[in-house]
Order: structure tokens, then sequence, then C-alpha cells
């Protein structure tokens, strides 16, 4: 009784470590237990602010001048997210942050940067920044819910500058 009580402990366990594995060389992600590391991006205060659901993909918004960048990995082990879809929007030379011409979302390369040539950003209430979101609603590529949604608000030191980065560590939903 005892040995067979130990021999379907251990089928169990092997059998839970085997799914595990499986389920990690398939779908990329790792369960709960196994990611630890880095942590995920929280969602920043006054990041939704003009969110526009929905913005088209695209190459570049506007007339272009000032490049938006940044990274896109998943918590724990940092691993690149392809074909995320990051929406980026910011009041410019050529439009508020509430039109829907300063809004644009962009995929994430292979190895999980991104990219937007966008206007000049300029400053409003006193902080040159912008917005960036990966919503998991509006994420078709893994068919949506399969990370949590983030908003960030990142604000530049200098209203002169051309570029701005914006790092995602998503979290799996």
């Amino acid at each position: 009784m005892n040995r067979t009580l130990k021999t379907r402990r251990h089928v169990l366990a092997t059998g839970a470590t085997a799914v595990g594995a499986l389920l990690t060389a398939r779908t990329g992600l790792l369960l709960p237990a196994q990611a630890a590391g880095l942590a995920p991006t929280p969602t920043m205060r006054g990041g939704a602010n003009n969110y526009h659901p929905g913005a088209p993909v695209m190459e570049r918004i506007g007339g272009g001048g000032f490049m938006m960048t940044g990274t896109v990995r998943r918590a724990g082990d940092g691993a690149p997210l392809p074909g995320m879809r990051i929406q980026i929007w910011a009041h410019t030379t050529e439009g508020n942050e509430r039109d829907q011409r300063s809004h644009g979302a962009t995929l994430t390369a292979a190895d999980g940067t991104f990219q937007m040539d966008m206007p000049q950003i300029v400053p409003t209430f006193g902080q040159p920044h912008g917005h960036l979101a990966y919503d998991a609603e509006q994420d078709e590529a893994f068919g949506g819910g399969t990370f949590e949604t983030v908003f960030l608000r990142p604000v530049m030191s200098s209203a002169s500058e051309t570029t701005l980065h914006a790092d995602f560590v998503l979290q799996p939903a």
C-alpha cells in the first residue's frame, strides 16, 4: 500500500512537470512558479489619458521628425515579444493628443523592438511627454488577453530632444 501511494505521487509529480514543460515549449509562456526575474512594467498614472482604441498600424504619424522607440519583453525571463501592437500618441507640432491624427500603432519586430516616426513632441501642462499602450483587448496577434494591459507616459527631460524611449515588460494574464 505504501509503495502504491509513493508510486502514484511520483507519477502525478512527473506528469505535472511534463505538462508544464510542454506548455512552456508550445506557448513560450512560463508558469508563474518559474517566472522569477524581470518584473512587469506597472501602468503609469495618466498613461491612458486620451487613449483611442483601435488606432491604425502605420509607419509614421504625420510628417515625422521625432523618433519614439522601445522594446517589449515578457516578465520573468525577459524574452522579446514579436508582433505586439503598441499604440503611440502625443501632443506634437502637428496636433493635440486628443486628435485622432496624433494616434498611431506599430508592431514589434522579431527582437521585440519597435519604433514610430512622428512629429516633434511639444510640452503640454508644462511637460513634454508621450503616451504608449499595450492594450490586451486590441492585441489581434495573440487573440487578446494573453498579457495584461499597460499604459505608459514617459516624460522627456527637455522639449528639444528628438527621441523618446520606453520599454514594456508584459505580465501574462
